[in-house]
């Protein structure tokens, strides 16, 4: 019925036509963020942040305001003229001081502002009137920039502004240029583009719809990985389809019947393979951290779309054109198929027949080389490591750091609902604090500010945390938070999401080779490659990042969704190779059946690995270390899957093997 003279024309253009009016009525859904959205939920800081947010009073979070001058200092009557100011702005007063705090050496001063907001775009929008206001406000000679929590979720926003837009585009326009190279058609490429494209639209809608349906948190990147993914597996899906498609043109008159059965013979290698990303990704749902969880849900939903438009809408729109829409290079019955033509990787997998043991140890060989890196990994990126070009909020604490103490302007916050005499003694007692006052109280919660004596983001302030997480333990209900607190409980967040969910996932993905391939030794090979692809990857992103890019780190999430991604889409490549080698052997035995295989596949293969590793290094379009480090991770190990893993070390592997390969599944019929 797809595929069909008559239905065509309905199968492939009702469901975009549906599609589009559900992406225009109803739109992508809106939620309000909260301040734990990226907090690993159930550990301290997080807690905390949670009792924090019961203070009747609660400001949601604070600006401070630097005051500069490069020549000379700032005078008593600069002071009080700041002083004025900062007043008028609502700056918190700081005893005798007054709301504005000069440094020692007189070339800075600061005030700490309230910013009242619910979520990140009403602090953007209150920290752009407040940089305005301060502009215009600022005496002649003296600079003035806004850091603090505010300032840098305000420049986070700007980060997104306009985000997903960019990135679509981006993304569009690389999958358009590379399924041109790769179709050398004026007009095949158009198809597949069209209709991946709404496909991604109608994810977008969809994923936020369902979260918001489900009471599940998603942040500003959430989309534009989500429209990454459904780009790559989609396109993914598409060149298989069509290669196949091609390919049956030559031996069948009809392009109905060409396309009937190229369906047939792709659909299960395209539905295991979505299955098993879908899979793959729900396992995000079991992470701490909310927003994590809802990256899970959307991709899930994306991957359903990208599946569904490949296997019903795109075989239905191919359809309606003749051949001709593979011009110049137009199929013609009675050509010779791909697996019997003298391709590239026609020679290649004859060059490796030759020698299948020094291939396999070659590429072993390699590959282990390239993992030396992952024994040098840290994790765990600075708030000031975060962004790829420095905003002022970055820039105006690094600055700050030079005129005034150590963690003055972002305390730890120890919230408590205990006797707030107390738990202040405590804190002033605890080693590595430097001062500690009595910042609120309302409603029997306390909320206590320690100045910490080591400079954020170092081993001294993780270490004062930890001290003063042991010397709070006897004191029912009482949290330490803010912002060293939340990056400590974000890396032991990571590192039990990672333990949990990474063995989850392999098993996910050899439990769906094992059924899929009823065989044992080859799932077996082909999980242990994908393992050795992350580590090859990770190892040779690491000294990219610390070499040419001058990174001391990773951030804490990259393994986690990198191995995901990785592992979940590389079985992708498996599966369309395996599968097509299982079909060839039955006819043309074990070994000249994964040669055909290679030969039919080594093209789209390597085609779809360049689309979805080009898609993923697209993130970083977006200034956020996290997202450049997480798509270059991608690109190295889809590449490296793609001309070396998949193309090579597999069918050497099953070469090497023979029959062995598929043990204890029998797929050849003889033996050539």
């Amino acid at each position: 019925m797809i595929t069909s003279r008559r239905t065509a024309w309905l199968v492939a253009l009702l469901p975009m036509l549906l599609a589009m009016a559900f992406i225009v009525l109803a739109g992508e859904a809106e939620r309000q963020a909260s301040a734990t959205d990226t907090l690993p939920a159930g550990l301290d800081s997080t807690e905390g942040a949670e009792l924090r947010d019961r203070l009747p009073d609660e400001q949601g979070t604070t600006a401070v305001v630097l005051w500069t001058v490069d020549d000379g200092t700032i005078d008593e009557a600069g002071v009080e003229a700041l002083g004025q100011v900062a007043t008028d702005l609502g700056a918190v007063e700081r005893g005798e001081e007054g709301a504005v705090t000069l440094s020692e050496d007189g070339t800075a001063a600061i005030a700490v502002v309230p910013v009242a907001a619910t979520d990140s775009q009403e602090v953007a929008d209150a920290v752009t009137e407040l940089r305005d206001e301060l502009a215009a406000a600022a005496p002649d000679g003296v600079r003035t920039q806004v850091t603090g929590p505010a300032g840098v979720t305000a420049d986070l926003c700007a980060v997104f502004d306009g985000a997903n837009t960019r990135l679509l585009a981006a993304t569009a326009g690389i999958v358009a240029i590379l399924l041109i190279l790769t179709y050398r058609s004026p007009v095949l490429w158009l198809v597949p583009l069209v209709v991946v494209g709404i496909a991604d639209r109608l994810a977008a809608v969809s994923a936020t719809q369902v979260m918001a349906l489900l009471d599940v948190a998603w942040d500003d990147s959430t989309i534009g990985i989500l429209s990454v993914l459904v780009f790559g597996a989609g396109t993914d899906y598409a060149l298989l389809l069509i290669s196949r498609y091609r390919d049956e043109l030559r031996t069948h008159e009809s392009r109905y019947d060409a396309m009937a059965v190229a369906l047939r013979r792709t659909a299960e290698a395209i539905l295991a393979s979505a299955t098993t990303v879908v899979l793959g990704v729900l396992t995000l749902t079991l992470s701490l951290v909310p927003t994590t969880r809802g990256l899970g849900v959307a991709c899930a939903v994306g991957i359903v779309i990208a599946a569904a438009f490949a296997l019903v809408v795109l075989p239905a729109a191919l359809v309606l054109f003749g051949r001709w829409v593979f011009w110049p290079r137009v199929p013609h019955t009675g050509e010779p198929e791909l697996a019997d033509s003298g391709s590239f990787w026609g020679r290649v997998g004859a060059l490796v027949a030759l020698r299948p043991a020094q291939f396999v140890a070659g590429a072993v060989v390699v590959l282990a080389v390239m993992s030396v890196g992952v024994l040098r990994l840290d994790l765990g990126l600075d708030q000031d490591d975060q962004f790829l070009d420095e905003p002022e909020a970055i820039a105006a604490a690094t600055r700050l750091g030079e005129s005034f103490p150590a963690g003055l302007t972002d305390p730890a916050r120890v919230v408590t609902r205990a006797d707030p005499d107390q738990v202040l003694a405590a804190v002033e007692g605890t080693s590595g604090v430097d001062r500690a006052t009595l910042a609120d109280q309302a409603d029997g919660i306390a909320v206590i500010e320690a100045v910490l004596e080591g400079d954020p983001g170092s081993a001294g302030a993780r270490s004062a945390i930890e001290d003063l997480r042991a010397a709070l333990a006897s004191y029912d209900d009482t949290h330490v938070t803010g912002t060293e607190a939340e990056s400590v409980d974000e890396a032991a967040g990571a590192a039990r999401d990672r333990k949990l969910i990474l063995p989850l996932i392999l098993a996910l993905v050899l439990g769906a080779l094992l059924l899929l391939l009823r065989a044992v030794v080859a799932p077996i090979l082909l999980v242990a490659t994908v393992l050795a692809t992350y580590a090859a990857s990770l190892g040779v992103s690491w000294w990219v990042f610390t070499g040419p890019l001058g990174f001391e780190s990773l951030d804490s999430s990259v393994p986690l969704l990198s191995f995901l991604f990785l592992v979940a889409l590389g079985v992708d490549y498996n599966i369309f190779l395996v599968t097509r080698a299982a079909q060839e052997s039955a006819e043309h035995g074990s070994r000249r059946g994964m040669l055909r295989a290679l030969t039919a596949t080594g093209g789209v293969i390597t085609s779809a690995g360049i689309v979805l590793a080009a898609v993923f290094l697209v993130l970083g379009v977006l200034p956020l270390v996290v997202l450049a480090q997480l798509g270059t991770v991608i690109c190295i190990g889809v590449l490296l899957d793609t001309l070396l893993v998949r193309t090579v070390l597999v069918p050497a592997l099953a070469l090497l093997l023979g029959d062995r390969f598929w043990w204890p599944r029998r797929v050849s019929t003889n033996q050539v």
